[in-house]
């Protein structure tokens, strides 16, 4: 979905073969490839009525017994977790747990991300990790499809501590787990989920631990700080405007496994790759399109007024950066991909460090037909290169749509708030983009 942070701002491949058109585009877009999905999911709607449902995060687990059966799991906030079959069909729904009280912030899912072969006191198992915004904590469940009631089960610790906050009060001021990653170290055997706090710029590496009962739970093992204020080139000092006291977080998050190399998005900010396990130091691989552009914010209309751009920024993102994810070649080659939210494209990096990680092109999701529409404000994205039966021979990609249509009116004048995801044939990205 598209953040507040972009709200204020904005005020300042068909039926399983590659279809690449040229359409209209935002400036800076047009010469992108586009792509179309070959199918959505059921649109979530961010309202009392839609359950306060509102997409933001996928991942794609393979099936390895039986590819064609894979599953797609995606946070929907306030609305819980979403199951995917790959025809997009709905397999399961598991609500984000009640507030202690009436008086706390409920649970709400933001980012999802999978660990094949997690070790547990019941022996290995294939987990989704979830970062629960409301209450500050991961939740991590079962990967099973011959589980009863569905194919994911809760398998979180009961102990499990607050990520980021002292107490309930804490947590209820919403300075909690945001993006998240998971990692396992090939050195040590050892599985991590990195976690970013939102509203602030701190990542967090949590070591993925056995608890009784086949559960798992977490231990904090170190803390690493991203910069909220940057030097530019004339000298001055830059931070992105927001609202008081708020910094420039990251949410968009991916490990490459092959090298422990951890990229960062900063929506504000651009790109960072550092060592996963939050050692050494970072660095900016690129720069959003609005790095360096001074703004005010208004209290009154809870809006930043931004001035004149010195040229400071990159050529590829448009804030927010989101939607990090990784295709991955077995030769080791293969590429970053992010989601620029701002101009509703997605751009690709080269997988290698060697390479400084140059960018390698991008491309757009375009309108199949009426009802199966482009993809705007895509927040996270999930791809993974490998068959999945006959529908997905070549790989499959999965993004957030923040602006599902048809519009559905809410009854008062307005529409209702609708988001989903699109399933796109990673085939139709490869050809298209000559990746």
């Amino acid at each position: 979905m598209r953040t507040q942070h972009a709200k204020r701002r904005a005020a300042v491949l068909a039926s399983g073969t590659a279809l690449v058109l040229l359409a209209a585009a935002p400036s800076g877009a047009a010469d992108l490839p586009v792509v179309t999905a070959t199918s959505e999911t059921p649109a979530l709607y961010d309202d009392e009525a839609g359950g306060n449902s509102d997409a933001d995060d996928p991942a794609i687990w393979r099936n390895a017994a039986d590819p064609g059966r894979s599953l797609v799991m995606a946070t929907a906030k306030e609305g819980g977790l979403r199951v995917y079959d790959l025809d997009a069909r709905l397999v399961q729904s598991l609500s984000a747990p009640q507030p202690p009280t009436a008086d706390d912030a409920p649970g709400r899912y933001n980012n999802v991300d999978l660990v094949s072969g997690l070790r547990t006191s019941a022996g290995r198992a294939d987990v989704a990790v979830v970062s629960d915004r409301g209450n500050d904590r991961l939740r991590i469940y079962r990967i099973d499809p011959s589980q009863p009631g569905g194919p994911l089960k809760d398998i979180t610790d009961p102990a499990a501590a607050p990520v980021f906050s002292a107490d309930q009060s804490a947590i209820n001021d919403q300075r909690t787990a945001y993006g998240l990653a998971t990692w396992t170290d090939k050195a040590t055997g050892r599985t991590y989920a990195l976690v970013s706090q939102r509203e602030r710029t701190r990542l967090a590496l949590l070591e993925l631990v056995p608890a009784a009962g086949g559960r798992v739970g977490y231990r904090k093992v170190r803390a690493l700080d991203l910069p909220s204020s940057f030097r530019l080139p004339d000298g001055t000092s830059w931070s992105p405007c927001a609202e008081p006291d708020e910094l420039p977080q990251v949410e968009g998050m991916v490990v490459d496994p092959a090298t422990g190399t951890l990229y960062a998005g900063q929506e504000d900010i651009g790109i960072w790759r550092l060592s996963a396990d939050l050692t050494g130091k970072p660095v900016l691989v690129d720069k959003v399109k609005e790095y360096g552009v001074p703004g005010v914010y208004d209290e009154a209309t809870e809006e930043c007024t931004p001035g004149t751009d010195p040229g400071y920024g990159g050529a590829r993102l448009s804030a927010d950066v989101e939607g990090l994810t990784l295709f991955q070649e077995k030769d080791g080659d293969g590429y970053l991909l992010a989601s620029s939210q701002g101009d509703n494209t997605f751009a690709l990096y080269d997988r290698e460090v060697s390479e400084a990680n140059e960018y390698e092109g991008g491309f757009r999701i375009g309108a199949a037909t009426a009802t199966l529409d482009s993809v705007e404000e895509s927040d996270g994205a999930a791809v993974l290169n490998a068959p999945l039966g006959t529908r997905y021979p070549r790989g499959l990609l999965v993004v957030q749509d923040g602006q599902e249509t048809p519009a559905v009116p809410d009854g008062e004048g307005g529409t209702r708030t609708a988001t989903g995801f699109k399933f796109v044939d990673l085939g139709a990205v490869v050809d298209a983009t000559d990746m």
